[in-house]
């Protein structure tokens, strides 16, 4: 028998990645997945799907840490966590664990790169382990975690979308007037962010300077002025205290070509897994969610970079038991686009 990532294994790479891509892009809980077999004749029990997910995930962890490696070279990222459910088998229920994501930034050079990791908790430790001595610019929201990150060398960027989802939800809520003039001012943003979008990096750089700016000396401005006139407490002081509050960090962009203006990219990247948590409602343990956010990490790469998971992760899985350490970025969700 050729090589395989299970010893002795029934299982062919093409079952192997059909049932990873099925939880782990297509969403599908276990219990889907045995009964999609049994239509087709092909038992599956739940607990042997379960055993092989964890033993590819366990086969793909050294891709995953390369891709960590690759990751932590780029000189901007975006960050943000999001909330999973846990098996708690001692109490008979369920406990909360974090799945954090850390993405490349899309105006940087390279292509793009996304990587969760699992951990138990959302205390900031776990963000300074996984960015280890990484000091480049860090967009992330206004999560308290990640400001140790910022007295040790990390630069902060801050997400605008989050300042403007605070004035849409006003407006929303009660057509404020004031919420309506933030938005007004933020959309110009935007507009001249989708117009630089073709632009080479110095004439955006150049746009930012001489569009953005002005634009952004006017919405300080105004919201200097707007504040004092707000009753403390309200909706809108809310949402004018946290726009001031993170002003410095968010105008960080515009003194560059390739900084993000917002935090998007990386709240894409998750959103997927938030779907996919309403099906298959939590892990069994936290060694198992490191071995699904390495799976999910290398999907998801390969998704962003145009490429077919399913295809991939099975060519994958028959290379992975021959291929030599030297040679393990060959198999990286990218290899094929940048020739290496």
């Amino acid at each position: 028998m050729a090589p395989a990532i299970i010893d002795g294994g029934m299982a062919a790479p093409g079952l192997l990645a059909w049932i990873a891509i099925s939880k782990f892009v297509d969403h599908l809980p276990l219990y889907r997945i045995n009964q999609i077999g049994e239509r087709q004749g092909v038992p599956l029990p739940i607990s042997t799907t379960s055993d092989w997910a964890g033993k590819v995930g366990v086969a793909l962890q050294p891709l995953a840490d390369r891709l960590a490696q690759l990751l932590r070279m780029r000189p901007t990222l975006h960050a943000d966590e999001t909330p999973v459910r846990q098996l708690d088998p001692g109490q008979g229920k369920t406990k909360r664990a974090y799945l954090w994501a850390y993405r490349s930034n899309s105006l940087d050079e390279g292509p793009p790169i996304v990587v969760f990791d699992y951990q138990g908790g959302r205390a900031g430790s776990h963000a300074q382990s996984f960015l280890q001595h990484w000091r480049g610019h860090l967009m992330v929201d206004d999560y308290v975690a990640y400001k140790a990150l910022f007295v040790h060398g990390v630069t902060e960027l801050a997400c605008l979308a989050h300042v403007r989802r605070k004035f849409f939800e006003l407006h929303a809520a009660n057509g404020s007037p004031i919420a309506a003039e933030a938005l007004r001012r933020i959309g110009l943003l935007y507009g001249i962010e989708r117009t630089a979008a073709s632009d080479s990096a110095p004439e955006r750089h150049a746009r930012r300077q001489s569009e953005a700016k002005p634009v952004l000396d006017e919405l300080h401005a105004w919201l200097v002025k707007t504040r004092p006139v707000v009753a403390d407490g309200s909706g809108t002081a809310k949402a004018l205290d946290h726009a001031l509050k993170r002003w410095p960090a968010l105008i960080r962009y515009i003194d560059s070509d390739t900084y993000p203006i917002d935090n998007n990219a990386v709240e894409n990247a998750i959103r997927p897994i938030a779907i996919g948590k309403k099906n298959w409602l939590f892990t069994g343990s936290e060694r198992a969610g490191r071995r699904a956010a390495a799976i999910q990490s290398l999907v998801a790469t390969a998704k962003l970079n145009g490429i077919d998971p399913m295809r991939w992760l099975t060519e994958t899985l028959e290379k992975l038991p021959t291929c030599p350490n030297s040679q393990i970025d060959s198999l990286l969700p990218f290899a094929q686009i940048t020739g290496k």
